[in-house]
């Protein structure tokens, strides 16, 4: 997957967790790069990503501010789904798998869930 797309994927993840609110001012391009070493130009596409999504909006001079959250649920929506899945991780865990097991496990299971569905 391409770095821009990571980038705004953990973005709309942060949106949908709350950790990223309305009004809140996203880093700076420059931050960014500092941060995790890659192209000015891979953090300003996933930007203007989210801006043309309606998330962002980019204010000359003062930085890129988040002006909505991703249309759908949020964490707080399915409290008893959340419930369920820690119970699931806590059994993972009790089987001996690590967090990065767990997240592998996760992402193959969404993976075949997501090939069974194209197939029906």
């Amino acid at each position: 997957m391409p770095t821009y797309r990571q980038l705004t994927q953990q973005v709309h993840r942060a949106l949908r967790l709350g950790v990223l609110e309305p009004g809140d001012q996203l880093p700076t391009a420059r931050e960014v790069v500092e941060a995790l070493a890659i192209n000015p130009n891979t953090v300003l596409r996933a930007y203007r990503d989210l801006e043309q999504q309606g998330l962002v909006q980019t204010r000359p001079g003062q930085g890129t501010f988040v002006v909505a959250v991703p249309p759908g649920p949020t964490l707080a929506d399915h409290q008893s789904l959340r419930r369920g899945l820690q119970r699931w991780v806590r059994d993972a865990r009790r089987a001996g798998l690590d967090n990065e097991a767990i997240d592998t496990l996760v992402e193959v299971t969404l993976r075949d869930l997501s090939a069974d569905e194209e197939i029906a």
